[in-house]
C-alpha cells in the first residue's frame, strides 16, 4: 500500500502544480509493473478541450507510450474521484486498478459537480435536459453488420 500512497501523493502534487499553470486542480498517474508510464494534469482551460481531464490525458499518454489502447496491467492514481467521463474511459482502457484521493463530494464543494450527469445518464432520452433524438438507426446498423462480418478487424 506504500507504493499506492506514493503514487497518489504524486497525483496530488501534479494537481497542485497544475493550478499554478492555469489548469484545473486535478492530476493523474498511470503505473505499470511499478513504473510510471504517464503523469499529467487537467488541461481543459489551457487547451480549450472539455475532455482534457487529468485521467483522459494520462490515458492518452500511456496508450501512446505503450503503443496500445489496452492498458491491462496498469493502475491509475487520481487526485480526485473520476467524473463519469473519466471513469468510463478507465473502463474502456481496461485499467486494472483505480486509486483516488479526494471524493466527488470534495470536488463538488470546489465547484466541480457532476451529479447532474449521473442523473441524466439513467433518464429516458425524452426526459433528459439535453435534447436527444435517434434517427437513421437502420442505416447505422448496416455498418455494424459489415463490422460483424469482417474477418480482419482489430477487436477492442
Amino acid at each position: 500500500m506504500k507504493k499506492a500512497i506514493d503514487f497518489l501523493k504524486q497525483a496530488i502534487e501534479i494537481s497542485s502544480t497544475n493550478i499554478k499553470k492555469g489548469g484545473g486542480p486535478f492530476g493523474a498517474v498511470i503505473v505499470k509493473n511499478g513504473k510510471i508510464i504517464a503523469a499529467t494534469g487537467n488541461s481543459v482551460t489551457n487547451t480549450n478541450d472539455p475532455t482534457a481531464h487529468a485521467e483522459i490525458n494520462a490515458i492518452r499518454l500511456a496508450s501512446k507510450k505503450l503503443n496500445t489502447f489496452d492498458l491491462s496491467g496498469c493502475e491509475i492514481y487520481s487526485s480526485c474521484e473520476p467524473c463519469p467521463m473519466c471513469l468510463g474511459a478507465i473502463y474502456w482502457a481496461r485499467i486494472d486498478e483505480l486509486y483516488f484521493a479526494a471524493s466527488k463530494i470534495d470536488a463538488k464543494h470546489a465547484g466541480f459537480d457532476d451529479e447532474f450527469i449521473y442523473k441524466e445518464i439513467n433518464l429516458a432520452f425524452e426526459k433528459r435536459s439535453l435534447k436527444t433524438v435517434q434517427l437513421l438507426q437502420d442505416d447505422a446498423r448496416i455498418v455494424f453488420e459489415t463490422w460483424i462480418d469482417m474477418e480482419n478487424k482489430t477487436k477492442y
